[in-house]
């Protein structure tokens, strides 16, 4: 069973058609990458997928089960995790409290538990701070625990949301081109942690990227949108070379 699947999913705005027909299965440990032009539809897909946006028509399915319409808190407590193109983080908070709450929705202490600070809720705030900090030496940022995220470089930054995203735990990630605005450095570094996260979590990532020299090295399969509609799917080598993506990419004429 695929551990998510999109059949014939549909959005619009009023009478403008967002999306149409977007249909694809991520399975197990796969790093399915979501490729097109700007403007192609990308963002919305994850958008539906987390809840976000509620779809005009189709089905999202997650562990067989149909999602579609659900709360994103509801979403995320099933196991899917989400990064951002522009962080949202909280800047004036440390990183490892940005990380607790990403964790919230594995808190498992009752409210009265929590408000008097009971046995059960201080051994379960410890448990979260334990996971949190499992996933700081993850992905290596140990030595900025307690240093507010704001006074973070970019790169740092967008790894500090790369990071809350697994906090949750996720099955499924969702990543939202994280590597816009990176420099090559650290393009580098995200492309270790993406191998990482499949090899070593094994958890199946939809990824939203414009960078095909990183899509073409990691990416297991590539599906290809190109304003609101699929235009192409399959192995990278193969899809990169289709006359239609490079057109849709360039424009007439450069294939």
């Amino acid at each position: 069973m695929a551990e998510l699947e999109l059949r014939e999913l549909r959005l619009a705005f009023g009478g403008l058609r967002v999306l149409e027909g977007i249909s694809f299965a991520l399975e197990a440990r796969e790093l399915l990458a979501l490729i097109g032009p700007n403007g192609a539809g990308k963002t919305s897909v994850l958008n539906c997928i987390c809840g976000i946006y509620r779809p005009s028509g189709g089905t999202v399915f997650y562990g067989g089960a149909p999602i579609t319409g659900a709360r994103p808190n509801a979403i995320a407590r099933l196991g899917i995790g989400r990064t951002f193109q522009h962080g949202e983080l909280l800047a004036h908070l440390s990183v490892l409290d940005n990380l607790l709450i990403g964790r919230h929705t594995r808190l498992n202490a009752g409210f009265i538990s929590q408000a008097l600070l009971l046995p059960a809720a201080r051994a379960a705030e410890r448990a979260q701070r334990e996971a949190a900090e499992r996933i700081l030496e993850f992905v290596e940022l140990e030595r900025y625990r307690h240093q507010p995220v704001g006074t973070l470089g970019f790169g740092t930054q967008k790894i500090v949301g790369f990071a809350r995203a697994l906090a949750l735990e996720p099955k499924v990630l969702l990543l939202d081109e994280p590597s816009a605005g990176l420099n090559r450095e650290e393009r580098e570094d995200l492309a270790r942690h993406i191998l990482r996260i499949k090899h070593e979590l094994g958890i199946a990532m939809v990824w939203v990227e414009h960078d095909m020299q990183m899509v073409a090295d990691l990416a297991d399969r590539l599906y290809v949108l190109n304003y609101g509609v699929p235009l192409a799917s399959g192995a990278p080598d193969a899809v990169l070379k289709d006359p239609r993506v490079i057109e849709a990419y360039l424009g007439a004429g450069s294939a």
